[in-house]
């Protein structure tokens, strides 16, 4: 493969990780301002649940579509590593496989702590 073609898919998988975020923070900002206003503490259990099932739903699967794009990104370090007499840019963006990792493990912990501190701001 061109080394311009696996730049290519490694702007794509990026844009992947971001979009994946979109639907859980547009998820998170009613609940965040019906939590800040209290609303939650004068509702029933059941519209707390909902709230909760709802972020978790979203978030889990924006985190599964975030960790795939990052999955395959890694599998595309590999190849890019390969490209004969590779530009400074490949050089760079091939030596990011650490930052990937890093990047998987923020993604899932920043997850479960997001998803905790809903839990609190609902139920709490």
């Amino acid at each position: 493969m061109e080394e311009r073609v696996f730049l290519q898919l490694w702007n794509q998988k990026r844009l992947q990780i971001i979009i994946a975020q979109i639907g859980p923070t547009i998820v998170l900002i009613p609940v965040l301002v019906l939590a800040a206003q209290g609303t939650f503490a004068s509702a029933n259990d059941a519209a707390g649940y909902l709230a909760i099932a709802v972020v978790a739903a979203t978030g889990f699967l924006g985190i599964v579509s975030q960790y795939a794009a990052i999955r395959e990104a890694q599998a595309l370090l590999l190849d890019m590593n390969k490209v004969t007499n590779p530009t400074a840019l490949t050089q760079k963006v091939a030596s990011s496989s650490k930052h990937l990792s890093l990047t998987a493990l923020a993604v899932v912990g920043l997850g479960l702590i997001t998803f905790a501190s809903v839990v609190l701001a609902v139920m709490g």
